[in-house]
């Protein structure tokens, strides 16, 4: 059964009052930091190589599984003092905080929480297909079982990451001072499957039936998923990151769920054999390529353990 939908709304705002550690993996290069609300928050920046439209997506996306009932850490809009980092020996974090002065996007840390592992974590069968289905309407390249961006704690399962969904949007042209493009007709639907959507880390915890689940998923999720919905989640995005007008996301979404869902034919039509064996075949070529070198590996098995970035 589907939670109880909850509605979106503006984002929480708190000061940044100590930058604690940088996260030194992922290219976006976060940093756990304490606020006024004596929260502790993993920040990713504006400033960070990704660009803004990455904290869009972040909002978006998380909001949007947030009000479908899905496990989603709190976010919050963080205002960052550059001088905060004054002490930060690395001159790319100092470099980084000087350059994300003011809004960025806060992360409710989960001490203790640890990478879902799927030999380690059983996962309901229900939400594991709610996950996959979000994670294909909104394009979310990054939950493959190389990089999960899922955490266990507290005995539960949390998204996190999703600064990769929506990459369209990095083609969209930014709005300009003539004509919002919210008053002309609306986009045709994006009829685009999930890249890769074989590796995605949670398709086995969707048992014997995969195709079944999803179609399951799909009926509880897509008449909750319009306009009335949509709109308080793309409000939740702070004014300043948003280049395009607000009602672009809202119409691309809303195509998307709307009508046959082409994108969710292809991941319905396939045997189960096939998503293992995709999956296998995935896992060879990785093998067959060089091994990084020795310098990198450190950072690298970082990374994998703690499943940001």
């Amino acid at each position: 059964m589907v939670a109880v939908v909850q509605r979106a709304g503006v984002l929480r705002e708190v000061r940044a009052i100590r930058y604690a550690t940088p996260l030194r993996e992922g290219g976006s290069l976060p940093g756990i930091m304490e606020a006024d609300d004596l929260g502790t928050w993993v920040v990713k920046f504006r400033g960070a190589g990704q660009g803004v439209r990455a904290l869009v997506a972040e909002v978006i996306v998380g909001e949007l599984g947030r009000a479908l009932g899905l496990p989603v850490p709190e976010l919050v809009v963080i205002d960052v003092d550059p001088v905060l980092g004054r002490v930060e020996p690395d001159q790319e974090i100092q470099d980084l905080l000087r350059a994300s002065a003011g809004p960025n996007l806060g992360i409710d840390y989960l001490p203790g929480s640890i990478t879902y592992d799927p030999l380690a974590f059983t996962v309901d069968p229900g939400l594991a297909a709610r996950v996959v289905w979000l994670d294909a309407l909104t394009l979310n390249v990054d939950r493959s079982w190389r990089n999960p961006n899922l955490l266990v704690w507290g005995g539960r399962l949390w998204l996190i990451d999703h600064g990769a969904a929506l990459y369209p949007h990095h083609g969209w042209a930014a709005r300009t001072a003539g004509p919002d493009p919210a008053s002309g007709p609306p986009p045709p639907p994006d009829p685009r499957v999930l890249p890769r959507w074989e590796e995605h880390v949670l398709l086995p915890a969707l048992g014997d039936d995969p195709a079944a689940a999803l179609r399951a998923a799909d009926a509880a999720l897509a008449p909750l998923v319009g306009p009335d919905l949509l709109a308080p989640v793309v409000a939740a995005v702070q004014a300043s990151w948003l280049d395009v007008e607000p009602g672009r996301y809202v119409d691309w979404l809303t195509a998307r769920v709307e009508g046959d869902r082409p994108w969710l034919e292809a991941m319905t039509a396939v045997r189960p054999g096939t998503i293992a064996a995709a999956r296998r075949e995935a896992a060879a070529a990785d093998a067959a390529r060089p091994a990084p070198p020795a310098w990198l590996r450190p950072a690298l098995s970082r990374a994998r353990e703690d499943g940001r970035g």
